[in-house]
């Protein structure tokens, strides 16, 4: 039960960003939470009951629709559940696109890999010598296998967190260089490869590189090195765009009583979020897919197709550094581009969560392909903890 627990803790915060300030232990603080994977741990069949379960129901007060796919070497599962939309009630498809936010984080960590593959990038080069000026004087030297790991100290930048600031500014459109520039205003977080912060900062300073190295856009090659070679016909990267293009879910947030555009929906009140710039997460959110796609871009990744094998173990590397919180004391658990989830009994697996606001989406599997799973729920909180629940069920169905 405590595995279980552990899991689910480690699964609902992929996505949570540690303070922006750390300090020293106090005996208020917890142990490390170190969970041992159990190498003869055993992948259960696929449980058909609990999956149609995790989903169903819907419309409900905390989602709209659901998607689910499972597949691998040991059986396979897809549901789907719920409205696509709303005021209409048309039904939610499972070949609908979504927005995957930082699932995207993947395919930006896996380019990179490539052009290291091709010896025109080095893990341990330097963002000064690639992109000089981009980086304040006073920073140290900042690796790029840093970047892909979360252990390059760099700061996020200062903006408003309400909800409110969000929908105001949500056809803002960014440059990189813009979001780059605001947030190196601020002092380095800490040496570079001593600790572990998840900021986008870090992958938006990868998509410069790639931009810079290769002479093409970030969307550019994203596309022509994975989305096209792998399949992955329903996928784009939005850009600029703030609409999505074709079949899909609308997305919806949670606000209080009288918020500007807000509807009424049972005791609460939504605002329609599909429309939206995504500019704000650029190379770590902006990729727009299906739960199939998704499902043929794992099967490839973790068989060295799109990453060759030699290049694709800092994907499945976690630092031995603590993270960047006020305890200071807990392990690391990010990979470059992914998350190391030590399951119940011990099993293993890979990932990632990406949300945007109405989009609450994983992908993940484990090493060997055994188990697969591509999940997407339209949530009305989806960056919130409320989430977790509906999505942390579909998680623990999926591979118990």
């Amino acid at each position: 039960m405590l595995k279980t627990a552990a899991a689910c803790l480690a699964l609902a915060t992929v996505l949570t960003a540690a303070p922006a300030q750390a300090s020293t232990p106090t005996p208020s603080c917890p142990p490390p939470a170190v969970i041992e994977p159990n190498p003869d741990a055993v992948l259960p069949p696929v449980n058909r009951t609990a999956l149609a379960r995790s989903i169903a129901g819907l419309p409900a007060s905390d989602a709209a629709a659901a998607v689910v796919r499972v597949g691998g070497t040991k059986g396979s599962w897809q549901g789907v559940s719920g409205v696509a939309d709303l005021k209409t009630r048309r039904k939610a498809s499972g070949q609908a696109r979504f927005r995957a936010g930082s699932v995207t984080k993947m395919f930006t960590t896996a380019v990179v890999l490539q052009l290291v593959a091709e010896g025109r990038l080095a893990l341990d080069d330097t963002v000064q010598d690639h992109l000089p000026g981009l980086l304040p004087g006073s920073y140290p030297p900042v690796e790029v296998g840093q970047l892909l790991n979360h252990t390059s100290g760099l700061p996020a930048p200062d903006l408003p967190g309400s909800f409110a600031y969000v929908y105001e500014t949500r056809f803002k459109r960014w440059t990189p260089e813009e979001y780059v520039a605001v947030a190196v205003r601020n002092p380095i977080e800490f040496a570079p490869g001593t600790r572990q912060h998840y900021l986008n900062v870090n992958t938006f300073v990868a998509g410069l590189l790639i931009e810079k190295v290769t002479g093409e856009t970030y969307e550019h090659e994203v596309t022509e090195r994975i989305l096209r070679p792998v399949g992955m016909r329903d996928s784009y990267l939005a850009g600029t765009s703030t609409t999505i293009r074709g079949r899909h879910q609308k997305g919806y947030q949670s606000v209080p009583a009288g918020f500007e555009s807000s509807f009424a929906y049972g005791d609460d009140h939504l605002v329609d979020m599909t429309r939206t710039s995504v500019t704000s997460t650029w190379a770590s959110g902006d990729l727009i897919s299906t739960a199939a796609d998704l499902e043929k871009f794992v099967k490839a990744l973790f068989s060295g197709e799109v990453v060759p094998p030699a290049q694709l173990e800092p994907m499945f590397t976690v630092p031995d550094v603590t993270m960047f919180d006020e305890c200071g004391n807990q392990p690391a658990t990010y990979t470059s581009g992914m998350t190391r989830m030590v399951l119940p009994g011990g099993l293993v697996a890979y990932g990632k969560t990406g949300a945007r606001y109405g989009y609450a989406n994983g992908i993940g599997a484990t090493r060997d392909l055994s188990r697969t799973l591509v999940y997407s729920v339209n949530s009305f909180d989806a960056k919130g903890s409320g989430q977790n629940q509906r999505t942390l069920g579909i998680v623990m169905a999926s591979f118990s």
